[in-house]
């Protein structure tokens, strides 16, 4: 320990007295941690308040697809765990960045002599830093904080993407429990022509008409309500789970608008949604940021080659005041070493997986992509070309049935045409929907701001 003669006592008092205060803690808070921490806040209300003390929204009688989103976000354990995740990394940063990252000690003692001295200059008032904890030169904390600030983002990303993926499984829910009970309002639709159907056909055989036809209406008539009972029974399924989702009993009473959801809006340019699922997705981000965490990770391994310094402070009354310092020679050279190139084995592994998973993400959304746009041409088929048809054919089969001018097997085989087109065309409507959603999801955008910039906290807009 080196030993410097100082001009005053009282200095050095006063010095140890006041470190405790200004050496209290402080944090060499990296930059854009202010940013991170005004994005948590935005998206902190809804999981704050203890979940036994949450107020859920109530629904309405008729529940439309932001009805059923809102209330998930609100409610889903997955996402508020993710949140949770983020809060804490958070505060991890404030943990790595710490500053001095060793406690204060404080030391007095008092010397027996018999000599003949003041009992001040029989004390010894030493202060200095923890001997157990070595006091890390401030360029190590604030390069940790880095690191971890890093983490928090990429929990935020991770976040981001949770949100995404709950919206995915409500919204594919929400469609199709629409779905289930658009066919069940077909089926039913079918139900009702048969009965007429049938009815006529029996009336024909009591007055010398076609007896096979008769049995031919009843048979079909049966089998149609047979395949209602089915339909109604997928409807009940897929409405179980959609309460699942709300955290909602799963026999809880939900009803959907009579008709299926009317389309969402999508940009009409190609190039520019791929371009933002590239900018956007919520995982590459995440990984994005595990990349540049693990580039900070490299420079603080690096850091181990700088020694740290123990100070120290001690006053014997009137007789002696001492400043020492204490070096922590690093010399575990190959340990700092392997934690260097462990750091740099660790981030080409995340630019791998960060390249890989951007091809790969790439990919997925452009094939969405072409089914979306597949699907909505097939839903302008349908509507302006097949639809009108199969109308016109039915009506026309019904009329020269009622006139006795064609047959019973014609007029099923025009409802079945027309209740086939019917349903074609209801499944490519939530076909374009669903693949709308597996797009915002790649993407990481809402469908209301698809191929736009990203207004700041609008990823929690829905929540």
């Amino acid at each position: 320990m080196l030993g410097i003669r100082l001009p005053s006592a009282a200095v050095l008092i006063g010095l140890s007295l006041t470190l405790p205060i200004a050496l209290g803690g402080c944090a060499l808070t990296p930059d854009g941690a202010r940013d991170e921490q005004a994005r948590l806040a935005a998206a902190s209300k809804p999981f704050e308040k203890p979940v036994e003390s949450r107020e859920l929204p109530a629904l309405p009688a008729r529940v439309g697809w932001r009805d059923a989103l809102r209330r998930a976000f609100l409610a889903n354990g997955d996402l508020e765990s993710a949140y949770f995740e983020w809060k804490a990394a958070m505060i991890a940063v404030d943990k790595a960045d710490a500053w001095p990252n060793s406690n204060l000690t404080f030391g007095y003692s008092y010397m027996f002599s018999p000599a003949n001295m003041k009992a001040w200059d029989r004390t010894t008032l030493a202060a200095g830093f923890d001997p157990s904890m070595n006091l890390q030169l401030p360029v190590k904390p604030a390069t940790a904080g880095k690191v971890a600030l890093e983490a928090a983002r990429e929990a935020g990303e991770k976040f981001r993407a949770a949100k995404f993926d709950l919206q995915k499984k409500v919204l594919d829910a929400y469609l199709d429990l629409a779905l289930a009970q658009e066919r069940a309002r077909i089926q039913r639709d079918v139900v009702h022509v048969l009965d007429l159907a049938s009815a006529s056909a029996a009336a024909r055989a009591k007055v010398g008409g076609s007896v096979p036809d008769a049995l031919k209406a009843r048979t079909e008539q049966e089998v149609a309500k047979n395949n209602l009972g089915n339909l109604d029974a997928e409807a009940r399924s897929a409405k179980a789970r959609l309460n699942g989702l709300m955290a909602r009993d799963a026999s809880a009473p939900l009803g959907l608008p009579p008709q299926l959801p009317a389309p969402r809006p999508a940009p009409a340019s190609d190039a520019r949604l791929i371009a933002v699922a590239v900018d956007r997705n919520p995982e590459l981000a995440a990984l994005a940021r595990q990349v540049a965490g693990r580039k900070d990770a490299i420079d603080l391994a690096s850091l181990g080659y700088l020694p740290d310094v123990i100070p120290s402070f001690s006053v014997t009354g009137s007789i002696a005041q001492t400043v020492g310092a204490m070096a922590m020679l690093p010399t575990t050279l190959p340990q700092i070493r392997a934690t260097i190139d462990n750091a740099a084995a660790m981030e080409r592994s995340s630019e791998a997986l960060l390249r890989q998973t951007g091809e790969d993400r790439a990919a997925s959304f452009i094939a969405n992509l072409y089914l979306m746009r597949n699907a909505e041409r097939q839903v302008a088929l349908y509507r302006h070309s097949l639809l009108p048809l199969a109308q016109q054919t039915l009506e026309s089969s019904q009329q020269t049935y009622a006139a006795g001018q064609s047959s019973f097997v014609d007029l099923i085989d025009s409802i079945r045409t027309y209740d086939a087109i019917r349903l074609l065309a209801a499944e490519a409507r939530i076909e374009r929907e669903k693949r709308l959603v597996e797009l915002e999801a790649l993407a990481g955008v809402d469908a209301e701001t698809l191929g736009k910039p990203e207004a700041a906290g609008a990823v929690e807009a829905r929540l």
